[in-house]
């Protein structure tokens, strides 16, 4: 009984397969909407889990539940002609983003993991002959676990380098490579503006794109030289000790950088002269609260505490890198359903082809029906034809579609600067559309074609 339940099924896929090979236009016009469908679910995919997949790299990058808080250099304009100064309005004196709003914080914040103050400078490295611009970031451990950066070679720094602000640092990837081709850094010097650094670590490698620097504001680690916070204080600058009083114009050592300064006393030739005046020690202070939910509040009470200690002055801003993140993977998730839905839509479109095409097909063949009914085959061997012919064509538009999708993905990658990312169950996941739409849809002429009367189909004209 198996047998011949088999020899019947390989025989009805044997005519579907010929009646498809017979029409091959009208199959192609007819899978057309499958092969539009599964290409625009496959590229849709491809999109979204590259989406998916950047922001979670970004996510890596500014850490997990860290609220960043940076200050604002300010910008000011000064008249110096101008005798009515003293109707001005006078500016409020504030201290700037310091270590004691750092120490302040520990003490009286609760909720917090971890805290890491940065000082970030401008400079360049020398090593045998090659000179480079770099910059050298003062820094605390906890830096390196907020931001998930992983040691190559070498060592952390102890406790004797932070508390003695030791020439040391640890280098990223990139300056090894520049610096030190073919030797182990570790225990070797660099000099660092103008101050020699011994190296005692390199960090691995972080390959991070043109897409995450710009969105984030990030920069490329790998050109980073890291010593410890102090030892940028004592050996480079230390702004908090910088008070306009003292100079007019000071070069901060290392740095290459000015700070113009107006000093007591000092002439100014121009009538009108902008200055841009850094006061704050820190250049970034980073803050790991405990739990996600605890992100806003926190950031709330920190904006006021700082806004309290710097005498109501906001000359820093708070941001929370990761809300910012989940945001923009919520827009692009909808953006995903919107595409999705235009992909049904389209898989829908060929299912509707399929079945029209399908029952046109059945008037055109009704004599043919009439003769299979006519010499032994049962509705049941109808019903199998025309349910073999729309899935072999769902199948043939499911193959293109696929080829399509994937170069279509490619070509968004290559000339929209937008990662893909084609997943296997992608593809399996298109592929079982368009066969289950076949199937659906070809029922319908299926039951249309059995019901047909064979003495009637004969006699049809």
């Amino acid at each position: 009984m198996k047998k011949i339940n088999i020899e019947r099924y390989l025989a009805n896929l044997y005519i579907a397969i010929d009646a498809v090979m017979v029409n091959k236009m009208r199959s192609m016009l007819t899978a057309l909407g499958i092969i539009f469908g599964v290409a625009s679910v496959i590229a849709m995919m491809a999109i979204g889990n590259g989406a998916q997949e950047e922001i979670l790299e970004q996510i890596k990058l500014v850490g997990v539940n860290n609220i960043i808080i940076q200050p604002i250099i300010e910008q000011t304009e000064e008249n110096v002609d101008d005798s009515s100064d003293d109707t001005k309005e006078k500016k409020k004196f504030s201290p700037g983003l310091t270590m004691r709003d750092v120490e302040g914080i520990k003490e009286l914040i609760p909720g917090l993991s971890k805290i890491s103050p940065e000082i970030l400078l401008e400079t360049y490295l020398i090593k045998n002959g090659i000179r480079r611009t770099a910059k050298l970031v003062g820094v605390e451990p906890a830096y390196f676990e907020l931001t998930n950066f992983k040691l190559m070679k070498g060592k952390m720094f102890n406790k004797k380098h932070l508390e003695r602000g030791d020439p040391v640092c640890i280098i990223g990837h990139s300056i090894q490579t520049k610096f030190f081709p073919t030797q182990n850094p570790i225990g070797k010097s660099i000099k660092v503006g103008n101050q020699w650094l011994e190296v005692i670590g390199v960090l691995e490698q972080r390959l991070i794109s043109q897409k995450s620097i710009r969105n984030l504001g990030i920069r490329d680690y790998n050109m980073d030289v890291y010593t410890p916070l102090k030892s940028v204080l004592i050996r480079y600058i230390n702004r908090d000790l910088v008070t306009p009083s003292k100079v007019m114009s000071a070069n901060i050592g290392g740095r290459g950088h000015f700070i113009r300064i107006r000093g007591v006393g000092g002439s100014i030739s121009d009538s009108q002269t902008e200055q841009a005046i850094n006061y704050h020690q820190l250049d970034r202070l980073v803050v790991q609260v405990e739990e996600t939910e605890l992100l806003g509040p926190v950031a709330d009470i920190l904006s006021r505490y700082l806004k309290r200690r710097h005498f109501d002055v906001v000359d820093f801003v708070v941001t929370i890198p990761e809300l910012l993140l989940k945001q923009q993977q919520r827009t692009k998730q909808i953006f995903n359903y919107v595409l999705g839905a235009i992909a049904g839509i389209s898989l829908l479109v060929g299912g509707i082809g399929i079945m029209n095409i399908m029952l046109a097909s059945v008037m055109e063949r009704i004599k043919e029906i009439g003769l299979r009914l006519s010499i032994g085959a049962k509705k049941q061997d109808i019903i199998l034809q025309f349910l073999f012919e729309a899935v072999m064509i769902s199948i043939g538009g499911g193959i293109i579609g696929m080829i399509l999708g994937i170069t279509m993905a490619s070509v968004v990658s290559k000339f929209a600067d937008i990662p893909t990312i084609i997943l296997p169950s992608s593809i399996i996941l298109s592929f079982g559309v368009a066969v289950t739409i076949g199937l659906i849809f070809g029922i319908t002429p299926a039951k249309r074609a059995a019901s047909q009367d064979p003495i009637t189909s004969l006699r049809y004209e």
